[in-house]
């Protein structure tokens, strides 16, 4: 497949590595201009250009950016054909994203990010650290193997994101629709627990909405005790502990 990457964050960066090593023609660009982008993501193949390039003539789009910054990117989306795949691999934390009203009064993260751009969407890759998607992909059947959840409307984008996941060394479970994604939202018993297929669809049925908030500040809050900032990620074996103590 075509696909243009949006975002060089920790997650966009694996993304760039692992889809074009496993083969397709990746394109990647993030908000400062392809001659920022470090060369050691495009080893395998990736080619650095501009935000405009990454959407045009793509089979797929996914967004690796901060949830905040997608009003700023959707002018891109206007003249995307329908065609393309749109898959958004974001999060909301209120302290980095600026307050959302809509998603304070109950809409999904999901929802939002569709309605921002106009057009259906997958949510994949937002419920895994960025430790544990760089460090513990495995072939599929692999004893042990990570599951992550997959939201979409649409047959075609659900389909597209779950093979794209599949090929990053995870296994893909459908979540549902994105009315339901809340499921897979920032304190919830699947966010970023390194959970197995087998033990993926207990954790989306036991998620409780109400409490996801108060989850995920609780988390925040004992990271940037442990890290002292909000940009240094922690460490994959001490992120999972917390989430499964918090989450689950």
């Amino acid at each position: 497949m075509k696909i243009g990457i949006l975002g060089t964050g920790h997650i966009g960066t694996t993304l760039v590595k692992k889809l074009s090593a496993a083969g397709h023609d990746v394109k990647v660009a993030n908000s400062r201009g392809p001659e920022t982008i470090n060369a050691e993501i495009l080893k395998n193949g990736a080619r650095a250009v501009t935000a405009a390039e990454a959407v045009t003539r793509v089979d797929v789009v996914i967004m690796s950016t901060p949830l905040g910054a997608i009003p700023r990117i959707a002018p891109l989306f206007v003249d995307l054909p329908a065609a393309t795949v749109v898959i958004d691999t974001s999060n909301y934390y209120p302290k980095r994203d600026g307050e959302i009203a809509a998603i304070e009064s109950g809409q999904t993260e999901s929802e939002w990010v569709a309605g921002q751009l106009g057009r259906p969407i997958a949510k994949a890759w937002n419920a895994i650290t960025s430790a544990s998607f760089a460090e513990k992909s495995a072939p599929a059947g692999a004893v042990g193997r990570i599951a992550i959840p997959v939201a979409a409307d649409g047959d075609r984008e659900r389909d597209v994101a779950m093979t794209l996941v599949d090929e990053t060394g995870l296994d893909a479970v459908y979540s549902g629709t994105l009315a339901v994604s809340w499921r897979q939202q920032p304190g919830a018993p699947c966010y970023c627990t390194d959970l197995s297929r087998e033990e993926m669809p207990a954790a989306l049925a036991s998620a409780e909405r109400a409490r996801l908030p108060r989850r995920r500040e609780l988390a925040i809050e004992a990271i940037m005790e442990r890290v002292g900032d909000s940009t240094t990620n922690p460490d994959s074996d001490y992120a999972v502990r917390l989430t499964r103590a918090l989450f689950m």
